[in-house]
């Protein structure tokens, strides 16, 4: 969908990337999981891989071990046409390691191992003004906010972006283990809240955020504020909803058979935001935006499809074959 002529405007992604140990075999405890498969991971990693995979220009920010882990992390973004240049190297603390379980239903549980790890050790001093000033968007999640020196990391980046005119987006990404406490995860997620101009929320974390038992309209829209452009619910296997100040919506699912859910939602943001960095009309064109929304959809189901968020995101053709019904 993306336009080819002339060189892509670049999209940064920041905050952590990591290893998932994945189970060989699916619907079992960690305890009795007899093997694991590695796993690159972590949602800003995986954005800006989905974001290079469907022919975008990508650039990630974040800080790794310097060990074998986190070199092999870096090889992987170089691998997938993600820039490196905002990488940084600890030579104190180890890259972070997640072990997934995968649920019979392809959903997942967490156990990590970050105490600490080297994304949380990013300090402010060591970013990549440069690279961040170039970003057309600047998207993260709030994984980062949770300890110093990460978060002001965070929000010195997120200021330098938005001061160079980028596109903020925001992907909250809850993974309530790594808080202290749900009260301060909350806290925290939405302390920069009204920052961000495209936010997008699981039906989750849209009850966390809330205390809902809803994900209707009315509540989706208690989140709103004056600077948003663009909010989105996803709603896994129902598709998403869609709220801007003029219009809203719903763009319908893409029936998959799903074994791993992990990625869905970073291949949804991914296809997005290519899609609108060179564009920002498309949200304020509802018919636009549905199009948009939709190749966003087919995005996130066709990594459902493939164990590992990585390996399973697609490329423009492959969307384009779901999209068109072959």
């Amino acid at each position: 969908m993306a336009t080819s002529t002339g060189e892509k405007s670049l999209i940064v992604s920041f905050g952590e990337m990591l290893i998932d140990f994945v189970p060989t075999v699916s619907g079992v405890s960690l305890a009795e999981a007899p093997g694991f498969i590695k796993a690159p991971g972590g949602a800003p990693a995986n954005v800006a891989i989905a974001v290079s995979r469907l022919g975008g220009r990508a650039a990630f920010v974040g800080k790794l071990g310097d060990d074998e882990f986190g070199h092999m992390l870096a090889g992987i973004l170089k691998q997938n046409g993600v820039s490196a240049e905002g990488i940084n190297f600890d030579t104190g603390a180890r890259t972070a390691l997640a072990f997934v379980t995968l649920r019979s239903d392809g959903e997942r549980e967490f156990m990590f191992y970050r105490n600490p790890s080297a994304d949380m050790l990013l300090r402010p001093d060591e970013l990549n003004l440069d690279l961040i000033k170039s970003a057309k968007v600047f998207h993260y999640g709030s994984i980062s906010l949770i300890v110093e020196p990460c978060r002001s990391a965070h929000l010195k980046a997120m200021e330098v972006a938005k001061e160079a005119g980028a596109l903020l987006s925001y992907d909250p990404n809850l993974r309530l283990p790594l808080w202290p406490s749900e009260e301060e995860a909350k806290k925290q997620i939405l302390s920069i809240w009204d920052k961000a101009e495209v936010i997008k929320v699981s039906d989750e974390e849209l009850m966390f955020l809330t205390g809902s038992d809803n994900v209707d309209d009315e509540t989706a829209l208690s989140l709103w504020h004056d600077n948003l452009k663009l909010l989105l619910v996803t709603l896994g296997e129902k598709g998403c909803n869609y709220y801007t100040k003029s219009f809203r919506g719903s763009v319908d699912p893409f029936h998959v058979n799903a074994v791993d859910t992990t990625g869905a939602g970073d291949s949804y943001v991914g296809a997005l935001l290519c899609n609108i960095v060179d564009d920002r009309a498309v949200l304020e064109d509802e018919a636009r935006l549905r199009e948009v929304l939709r190749f966003a959809n087919a995005c996130g189901a066709i990594t459902t499809t493939k164990k590992g968020a990585i390996p399973a995101l697609p490329t423009e053709s492959e969307v384009q074959s779901l999209l068109n019904g072959n």
